[in-house]
């Protein structure tokens, strides 16, 4: 459009601060600030978008439908994988842009995020031309069934700030990849990658089929979960936020998928190798602790609590925290602020409540800003806050137990249910522990594996629902059973995928 706003620089990279919508940029009178948590300087100023935006955007999705699910699979599938060339022409950029906007580190973005982000796209875009809907005839042989996967219609999108690009293409991809059109919110806090796919979008697909409305949450987010022309609603954060989505959607009566936090657990037994479970321990720290799948408690069995602790403060010790720019940083800072006084409020009232605290718990005195020091808290009270509520920071908690019941227990004494972490040499013990822990991922023995193909999900207030593979897929659609009257057609008719 002729009255679009410049494109700004991030990183050495062109940016549109617009809304991009039916293949256009949109801009807003409203804007907001996009902060870097590097050096909490403002990077960019962008559109905010509101009710106005987001029908606009959902009415371009509406029109695009008919013609894009008409495209079935196999006319899709070329285009998405296009997009997800696209993108992987654009590492470095995508991953600079993330790097600059919510803190992550680069490497990990240009190495494995802004990688798997691509091949999100072009995963399930070539699951739906393997998926076969399913065929059988009654018990009797009079009647035949026909599984078919049609397209539900316009999908909202809404996703965090810890990984925004690669969580919003999880969700995306199976979306586009089954036939419908989307209509995507990205974090208010850390937007930009997503407008960066816009411009890959605008050289792939065709109008309509993805459109970008950014915003604040309770404008932008509260006006595409409430609106009616919405079919399906994939949503990623936190479970308050989850709450008022569903009754937006509740109330229109769309399906949703609810990725939401977690406190899981991670549980080092006496015959575990140490090496490994320190190791996989620091691990948590990943992402200043900016994880929602992090074993943010840690459970030791008591013959080796000692020993595990020594190892593991040492090896915390030695983590370079700092620039997250810098290939050897191993934790950068938090996203903002705000976040920060949130994370440092949990830290303030586990050591008012008799908590002992370990290591960490400040800001990093010679960084400042927004780095805080990775922390661990033992002999921490039963049911202490610190223990229960997900803190979303580099803070860990240690406590012992003596049995395997009792790991058990302290592992499910949450209201989350979303991943675990088992490390022991005992197959047999870690098979019984998986099966009994409430949680929709368990690690046996190591930690964030995550195979396309498999679900992915949480218990409790860690989510509704399953993505990943089929379970995704059927999601994203209308699953329809088509019966016919054997005998009654001179042929047998195939199984289309819408």
């Amino acid at each position: 459009m002729s009255n679009r706003s410049p494109d700004v620089s991030v990183a050495g990279v062109r940016v549109s601060p617009d809304h991009f919508i039916d293949n256009q940029r949109v801009p807003s009178i409203a804007t907001f600030e996009v902060v870097s948590p590097i050096d909490e300087r403002m990077v960019a100023r962008v559109s905010a978008g509101g009710a106005g935006e987001i029908d606009a955007a959902v009415r371009a999705a509406e029109r695009a439908f008919p013609s894009w699910a008409a495209l079935g699979a196999g006319g899709r599938a070329p285009i998405l994988r296009r997009l997800s060339g696209l993108m992987e022409d654009r590492v470095e950029d995508l991953a600079a842009v993330e790097t600059t906007v919510n803190g992550s580190l680069l490497e990990a973005g240009r190495l494995r995020v802004m990688k798997r982000a691509a091949y999100n796209i072009r995963y399930f875009a070539d699951q739906m031309e393997r998926l076969d809907g399913e065929q059988w005839d009654t018990p009797d042989g009079r009647a035949h069934n026909r599984v078919v996967y049609a397209p539900a219609g316009v999908t909202a999108v809404i996703t965090p700030w810890n990984a925004p690009l690669m969580l919003a293409t999880w969700k995306v991809g199976p979306a586009l990849a089954v036939g419908n059109t989307v209509v995507l919110k990205p974090p208010e806090w850390a937007p930009l990658t997503a407008s960066l796919l816009a411009d890959l979008a605008a050289e792939a697909l065709p109008p309509g089929v993805l459109n970008i409305v950014q915003g604040i949450g309770e404008e932008a987010g509260a006006a595409l979960a409430a609106h009616p022309g919405v079919r399906r609603i994939a949503f990623t954060g936190s479970t308050d936020t989850a709450r008022l989505i569903g009754e937006s959607a509740a109330r229109n009566l769309v399906p949703v998928s609810f990725e939401l936090g977690g406190k899981s657990p991670l549980i080092v037994f006496a015959d575990a190798d140490l090496d490994l479970a320190v190791q996989v321990a620091l691990d948590q720290y990943d992402n200043a602790g900016q994880v929602c799948l992090a074993g943010t408690r840690l459970l030791v069995e008591a013959p080796v609590h000692d020993v595990f602790l020594e190892r593991f403060v040492a090896g915390a010790r030695a983590l370079r925290q700092g620039d997250p720019r810098e290939p050897t940083t191993r934790i950068g800072p938090l996203i903002t602020r705000e976040h920060l006084e949130r994370v440092a409020g949990y830290v303030k009232r586990a050591k008012a409540a008799g908590a002992r605290l370990v290591f960490g718990g400040r800001v990093a005195p010679t960084l400042g800003g927004l780095y805080y020091e990775p922390t661990l808290f033992t002999d921490v009270p039963a049911g202490a806050e610190i223990l229960m509520s997900e803190v979303f920071g580099p803070v860990l908690t240690l406590q012992t137990f003596r049995r395997e019941a009792e790991a058990i227990q302290l592992a499910n004494d949450t209201c989350y249910g979303l991943a675990g972490v088992v490390l022991t040499r005992d197959q047999a013990r870690a098979n019984r522990v998986a099966d009994a822990l409430v949680a929709g991922t368990v690690w046996l023995n190591c930690f964030y594996v995550r195979d396309l193909a498999a679900p992915f999900g949480g218990a409790r207030w860690s989510g509704i629902g399953r993505e990943g593979g089929r379970w995704g897929v059927e999601f994203y659609c209308d699953v329809k059973n088509v019966v016919y009257r054997t005998g009654t057609f001179a042929t047998v008719p195939g199984v289309p995928i819408a």
